[in-house]
Formats: C-alpha cells, structure tokens, sequence
C-alpha cells in the first residue's frame, strides 16, 4: 500500500537555527502514526514543515504522491490537510459555533460534517455558545481539532493533544482520536508515551532533529531500552 504521507531527509533551519537535519516518516492510509522524542527533538517544527510553516530547505514532502515543496500553507490546506497547533490557537471572544464556521472552506462544510463532527466531541453542541475563553482546557482542545475537522480532511496533523489535560480528559481525547482514524489518517506529535502507544499504530522517534528510529508501536512497547534512551520513561 503506498502511504498517503511520505517525507524524506527535511533540512529546515528557522532564522540561523539548523533545526531538522535528517526527518523522513511515512503514514499509512487509515492509520495513526506517532511522532515521539525530548522536547527540542524537532517534532513539531517537521509538522510545520510539512504544513510549509517552516519551509524546509531540503528533503521532499509527498501527499497522496502530489509534492508539498514549494506550496504555501493555504494551497497545502485546500489538499485535504488539516493541522491541530500545540496550544490550541482557539479565539477567546469567538464561540464555538463561530470558530466552526470559521473554518469553513465552501458553504455548508460544517453541516455537511457536523454528525461526524459532534459525534465526536459531543460536548460542543451544548456548548455552542459559549466563548473560547469560557471553555476548559479540554474544551478548547476538541474545538481545535473539531475546527480542523470542518473541511474535508484526508490527513491531520495534531500536536501535543493531551498537553494540560486532566486524566479523564486524555481517556477522551483517546477515544475521539481513536474514532477519528475511521475516517482521516491521523500523525500525532505526543509528550504523553502512554497515550501515544495506546492509540498508534506506528511510530517515528526523532532525536536532535533526525529520525532514529521506527517501527510499529507493538515493538516499542515491547523495548524498554528504546523508550528509556529516547524518552526518559520507564
């Protein structure tokens, strides 16, 4: 099966900072992939490379075997790419219905996808009115991955979901996540190993901005060592 993301050897340097060296990951159709590692081992700048946030300066970026090098982040957007930033980016004086609106990309693309979308995260449709700054922190994190939903969407990029998360709250993101893979290939950037390994398939592990290992998320779990000199968890 030829996978819906392929990405080779990105090179990206944000001002003077080499900060991806050597990045490739593939994702399957369908699947959820992680990408794992310390804080400061380029994950999310390779999915703002990706989005061409960052352009990378070298290396090749494949969707659905169209090459991303080069476009800016609105053409990668209208592709079928959707992207959950870390920290949410969500409007603290639009509500949520607006947000969703918002995100429309032709007329109607919210009630065409509002069943799969509140089947998800019902918790938005009675809070619909209120603004992004009277939700909660995971509140406000289905909104940002609800938001990215509104589109027609073949790939999303979702960074640091569980991030601030109560406990109860990550056992539902991890359920909408999980859901979610029925219908879009899912990437996961994810401090949170236990999380990561429960949901995914597959995972990239990325260490001082280059790929060092990877491998399906059974065999990671099954190598303490791996996840100890990469992760610091035991």
């Amino acid at each position: 099966m030829t996978p819906i993301l392929e990405v080779e050897q990105l090179q990206t340097f944000i001002g003077q900072y080499h900060i991806l060296h050597d990045v490739s990951l593939q994702a399957e159709q369908g699947s959820i992939t992680a990408i794992l590692g310390r804080n400061g081992a380029g994950k999310t700048t390779t999915l703002k490379s990706i989005m061409g946030l960052t352009p990378p300066q070298a290396g090749s970026i494949r969707f659905a075997g169209q090459h991303l090098n080069g476009l800016r982040t609105f053409s990668i957007a209208q592709l079928g790419i959707g992207y959950v930033p870390e920290h949410r980016a969500i409007f603290r004086d639009l509500t949520v219905t607006e947000h969703l609106i918002l995100a429309e990309r032709k007329r109607g693309d919210l009630r065409r996808r509002g069943d799969l979308i509140f089947s998800l995260f019902p918790d938005l449709q009675r809070l619909e009115r209120l603004l992004g700054s009277q939700l909660s922190g995971g509140q406000q994190q289905m909104l940002a991955i609800a938001r990215a939903l509104v589109a027609e969407t073949q790939l999303l990029l979702i960074d640091e979901p569980s991030e601030g998360l109560a406990p109860v709250i990550i056992e539902q993101m991890m359920r909408a996540i999980t859901a979610l893979s029925e219908h879009t290939t899912v990437v996961l950037v994810e401090q949170n190993f236990r999380m990561a390994s429960a949901i995914s398939q597959a995972y990239y592990m990325l260490d001082d901005g280059r790929t060092v290992d990877h491998g399906t998320m059974t065999a990671l779990r099954g190598n303490p060592q791996l996840i100890q000199r990469y992760l610091g968890a035991a």
